[in-house]
């Protein structure tokens, strides 16, 4: 798996003329390597040369937590007295054009522009985001295990085995971490708890505020599961719950949310540029009276980031691939009243969109 994306991933830098890519904090790290790195003032960096065995530049104190993969990058620890950076100038000199981590440090990024002043740097997401964005079958794999466990954790909601009424947001939000951690997740990338008008938040902290009668709570929630190989990859999920009996107010307002995420499902196909299937709809939504109220994407990719390429939004022309996998997600918000959402995580396969997530889609009301 690793030989295979550093072989691609050298191979797109021949094609794009890019003598050598670093990568530090962040993703895209482990999804060479299979090693996280600390976000410390150390640095750790790889780095990949189109034309050489790529080298882990590491704290002396954090190379035992690599996995030694030795006919793939060789590791270089750098003792406490040591300047890394200038480690990484060498393996640097005499090349041109570099491209760097976007979520490398500023001062790493300035320091090694101070050593070579003349170098062309460019951003390593024009690179990995293309690897990342299209899945091979492992990764979709991983990514449906994910998916079915927060599955389950949506169905308690939806069922009423979660205690909902009477409860505040954060005591809810906490036990769906905890039930995150129970189905297999190594980590709680969020857990979004919005009750009443705090719906109309799409991004609300849970707080004290306390679940009541007649009224919708909002639920998005996913983690990282990390594999033997030290990836991880995420999940992402959005239901909605009603405690009583719904309004017939929020049953429209909802069908048309549903409607929507339904047919841009059915649009996730590949050779579909993405925005096409933001633009499907938006449609339905302002055509039900809604449009004002819905104030973002439609989704995001996911895979070893909770957000990573492609975006489903406008302006974003490039078609959609085999093995792309993203969030659908669109949500309806009126401000100090009511909100939902309605989000699945999509697959684009040979046979058309796989959505991963299974949780029934109507409105669960818990009476």
């Amino acid at each position: 798996m690793f030989k295979d994306r550093l072989q691609r991933a050298q191979n797109l830098m021949s094609d794009n003329n890019i003598d050598a890519m670093l990568l530090s904090v962040g993703a895209d790290l482990p999804y060479f390597t299979g090693y996280e790195a600390m976000p410390l003032e150390r640095l750790t960096m790889l780095v990949i040369r189109a034309d050489e065995q790529a080298v882990l530049v590491i704290p002396e104190l954090e190379a035992p937590r690599v996995t030694a993969m030795p006919e793939l990058f060789k590791i270089h620890p750098w003792k406490e007295t040591e300047d890394p950076v200038s480690i990484v100038i060498d393996l640097l000199r005499g090349l041109e054009t570099v491209a760097i981590g976007d979520t490398t440090w500023s001062r790493f990024t300035i320091d090694i522009l101070n050593y070579l002043p003349k170098l062309q740097l460019t951003k390593a997401s024009n690179i990995t985001s293309k690897l990342r964005a299209v899945k091979r079958e492992d990764e979709l794999l991983r990514l449906q295990q994910a998916s079915s466990a927060v599955d389950r954790i949506a169905r308690r909601l939806q069922s009423g085995e979660i205690d909902l009424l009477g409860k505040t947001e954060k005591q809810i939000s906490d036990e769906i971490g905890r039930q995150i951690i129970l189905e297999g997740h190594h980590k709680v990338n969020f857990a979004i708890v919005a009750s009443g008008e705090n719906a109309a938040s799409p991004h609300h902290e849970p707080g004290e505020r306390i679940v009541k009668e007649s009224e919708v709570i909002l639920c998005d929630f996913g983690g990282t599961m990390i594999g033997a190989d030290g990836v991880g990859y995420c999940s992402d999920i959005t239901r909605c719950v009603w405690i009583g009996e719904p309004s017939q107010e929020f049953l429209e307002m909802y069908q048309v949310l549903q409607e929507a995420q339904a047919k841009q499902v059915q649009f996730c196909q590949a050779g579909t540029p993405a925005e096409e299937i933001d633009r499907v709809g938006r449609k339905i939504i302002a055509d039900g009276g809604f449009g004002e109220f819905f104030i973002h994407r439609t989704g995001h990719g996911i895979g070893v980031e909770a957000h990573e390429d492609p975006y489903i939004v406008e302006g974003n022309h490039e078609p959609l691939q085999i093995g792309n996998v993203f969030s659908i997600e669109p949500g309806i918000y009126i401000p100090n009243k009511w909100g939902a959402r309605l989000e699945d995580i999509v697959a684009v396969t040979s046979q058309g969109p796989l959505s991963l997530n299974e949780a029934e889609h109507n409105l669960a009301s818990i009476v």
